[in-house]
């Protein structure tokens, strides 16, 4: 692992017991960094997630809250304050989904799918900076290519990660002053391995990417993790796409 800066940091990861959050956590916790796995669910995935972090670098810990409920947030946040008095990393990776077309999708579904997206930012944002004066802070949304482009059964994905965009260029402007960079990652669809969801499109997609296959959870975590470092601090506001050059092809 090369040098990033980050060691000493503490960084939260949102929904990082699995996928692309766990890649996130473990590149962050490898470039030294003091890791706080959320999760919301799986109990047995969060203690397996820690026992597979421990011994690569910072120590890494998981705490277990809900962030598309407010108080969960408040909770998690006090947790992190307490345990550690800072915070340097936000990433924000938990999403919620629930698949449907743009007409019929069931308005309670969608507004889920917007919560779980904003409201970390919406109900978390003023302890976070808090947790974070004085400091170079880092706060990154991990976004999808359904923010833009229209992706079948996509819809409520698709317009949280939209707005969470829109909220990252917003919170950019408002922290910039305080030192503290916001930016999202965008990606298209991730390879899960064998158990990837529908094989055929997957292979489909691989074949139209530039760089010759899917984009993986430690692709999208390599580029997270330069976000986090010093030499990022001039990057605001912005959502890079880490796709392998897929978006390139329309």
């Amino acid at each position: 692992m090369s040098d990033l800066g980050l060691a000493g940091k503490v960084a939260l990861v949102t929904g990082a017991t699995r996928g692309v959050g766990l890649a996130v956590a473990r590149r962050l916790c490898a470039a030294g960094a003091q890791v706080v796995l959320n999760y919301a669910h799986s109990d047995e995935n969060a203690e397996k997630a820690v026992a597979e972090l421990t011994g690569l670098g910072a120590a890494a810990t998981a705490i277990k809250a809900d962030i598309s409920v407010p108080s969960e947030v408040d909770s998690l946040l006090a947790e992190v304050r307490a345990r550690f008095g800072v915070l340097d990393v936000f990433v924000h990776n938990a999403a919620v989904w629930h698949p449907a077309d743009a007409v019929g999708a069931n308005p309670a579904h969608v507004h889920a799918d917007v919560a779980a997206a904003l409201d970390p930012f919406l109900h978390g944002i003023p302890a976070i900076a808090e947790l974070m004066a004085g400091r170079d802070g880092r706060i990154v949304a991990v976004s999808s290519s359904g923010a833009r482009a229209v992706i079948p059964k996509y819809t409520g994905l698709g317009v949280a990660k939209a707005a969470l965009e829109s909220l990252v260029r917003y919170l950019a402007v408002e922290l910039a002053g305080r030192g503290i960079a916001v930016n999202a990652v965008s990606t298209a669809k991730i390879d899960k391995g064998p158990g990837t969801p529908m094989p055929e499109v997957a292979a489909m997609l691989a074949a139209r990417t530039p760089a010759g296959r899917l984009t993986t959870p430690d692709d999208v975590a390599g580029v997270v993790a330069l976000l986090c470092t010093a030499e990022a601090g001039w990057i605001q506001g912005q959502v890079i796409t880490a796709d392998g050059g897929l978006s390139l092809r329309g």
